[in-house]
């Protein structure tokens, strides 16, 4: 009787590892969704920063040049 019962706790504790692994695989799934969703429009928005920042200087850069200029 000892060994059935070893063998149905072996069991039990495979199925949960099991169930576990399913269980934080679908996590994982729902962290990547949000990931590949998320990444693509935070970097255009970098992107666009980016490029606002760098036309303001060269704008700046411009009207203080047009200024000595004259």
């Amino acid at each position: 009787m000892v060994i059935r019962e070893d063998e149905d706790t072996l069991v039990t504790a495979l199925s949960r590892i099991a169930e576990a692994i399913e269980d934080n695989s679908d996590i994982l799934k729902g962290i990547k969704a949000h990931y590949d969703g998320v990444v693509p429009i935070m970097t255009r928005n970098a992107k666009r920063a980016e490029d606002i920042h760098k036309e303001a200087e060269n704008s700046f850069s411009n009207q203080v040049k047009s200024i000595f200029a004259s």
